[in-house]
């Protein structure tokens, strides 16, 4: 079933405009060695006809104007590589959903940055390689074109060959892969039916090695080298932590000022009052006023005390001195929505790592018992090897989008340990959200 229904997906459509845009590429890098002595003969005839020299006079002319066509040509191939590269990262993210990072800037735009420039040069290596990866994609797109051509042949032959009997006509061809076939009669058209089925079936297959291929040499040629790359991460990771060290910082600034602070000056000020009620000298004291007093200082140092605990647990929650198993399952029991815990870990991972999984595992529960209107989640952390996998499903709606406050601010936190989170929640559930850390920070 999944054969008959691929052709007929959008993923195959896509696939297929993203085949056609890549032989038309092909075709383009093919004409280029045309185009170089094109020029030449132009430059000849041009000349020629200008100066109405003989032969010999000209030939001097051209044997220096065709060395600077190919310079220039040389000189604009790594800017036209990078634009064609540019064009082939955005279909590849609009066409295919595969996003490749833009490699870094040429630093100049002076010749010998032209001429130097990697990254351009990369990018036209890549338009080489599009030649023998248009191979597939060439077939592949044929199929998808031709193949309900060829299997519509035995609905239009009745309307258009009902000619009167004794009528000699030619045959009726039909293009496939392997050459053109032919069909003389109506049975013939059930076997060009037969081809472009069997066209149509292959079609998606033969479009996605050729998209595999063509991806696999995009992110190889057209991305940043994977030491750029790690460079770059890395001062993404570091600003990030700067960034969220900073919020750390201002929201305890925050919450100690407006919270605790106050609440100690008021308690300060309730147990000053009360020492007046109750002076040495003087009058005898007002003890009821003193006893209130008293009870709203008590009531103050309690608030205060709790607010503190609670700073003092978003910095580091005690229940994890345990472990975080324990911690998941204790987190489990104040969830609003009933969550089954499942743990496999071998050994402790380090305690950042522990902390940063506690609290993403925080903020899935809050975020499945907010908005998904789920009746069970799944939590559940696994070790394999140097990898640690937080995983939380849930029956609810679905629809939770990657690109929202919370997931965003789950993701900046853990990128700066190199983690990874994947979601998958489709309209109408169930979401899983995967996070996966390395064991030590």
């Amino acid at each position: 079933m999944t054969a008959l229904h691929a052709p007929f997906t959008t993923v195959a459509l896509r696939q297929a405009v993203f085949c056609v845009i890549g032989v038309v590429s092909a075709v383009m890098v093919l004409a280029v060695p045309v185009i170089v002595p094109a020029l030449g003969v132009l430059i000849l005839w041009a000349t020629g006809a200008m100066s109405r020299e003989p032969a010999p006079a000209v030939a001097p002319l051209f044997l220096v104007l065709l060395p600077l066509t190919v310079a220039l040509l040389v000189v604009l191939a790594a800017p036209t590589g990078r634009a064609m590269g540019t064009v082939h990262r955005r279909l590849a993210s609009r066409l295919l959903d595969v996003h490749v990072d833009a490699p870094p800037s040429r630093p100049s735009k002076r010749v010998g940055a032209l001429v130097a420039d990697g990254p351009g040069w990369r990018a036209v290596g890549y338009g080489l390689l599009k030649v023998p990866l248009a191979i597939p994609q060439v077939y592949g797109a044929f199929c998808y074109v031709f193949g309900p051509v060829n299997l519509s042949y035995p609905l239009w032959w009745p309307l258009f060959r009902n000619h009167p009997p004794g009528t000699r006509l030619g045959p009726v061809w039909a293009l496939t892969p392997f050459g053109p076939i032919g069909a003389w009669t109506f049975a013939g058209t059930f076997l060009i039916a037969a081809a472009g089925l069997a066209m149509l079936l292959v079609a998606p297959w033969l479009m996605r090695a050729g998209t595999t291929a063509d991806v696999a040499a995009m992110r190889r040629l057209l991305g940043p080298r994977r030491l750029a790359e790690r460079v770059r991460q890395l001062q993404v990771s570091r600003a990030q932590a700067i960034d969220d060290a900073a919020t750390m910082m201002r929201r305890l600034e925050r919450d100690l000022h407006d919270g605790a602070q106050i609440r100690l000056a008021t308690l300060a000020m309730n147990l000053g009052m009360a020492a007046e009620k109750l002076g040495v000298d003087g009058p005898p004291p007002d003890l009821a006023q003193a006893r209130e007093l008293v009870t709203l200082a008590h009531r103050g140092a309690k608030d205060a005390l709790a607010e503190l605990r609670d700073l003092v647990r978003g910095i580091h929650p005690p229940v994890l001195d345990n472990g975080l198993g324990d911690a998941l399952a204790t987190l489990a029991t104040s969830s609003a929505v009933p969550v089954t815990v499942t743990v496999e870990l071998t050994d402790r991972p380090a305690p950042a790592i522990e902390t940063i999984a506690y609290f993403c595992a925080t903020e899935l529960l809050a975020n499945a018992a907010k908005h998904s209107r789920a009746t069970r989640v799944g939590l559940g952390v696994v070790r394999s090897g140097e990898r640690l996998t937080l995983t939380v499903t849930d029956d609810g709606a679905g629809g939770a989008n990657p690109d929202g406050p919370g997931l965003t601010g789950l993701a900046r936190r853990i990128a700066v340990v190199d983690g990874r989170m994947r979601v998958h929640s489709p309209t109408g559930g169930p979401t899983r959200v995967e996070i996966e850390l390395p064991t030590h920070a």
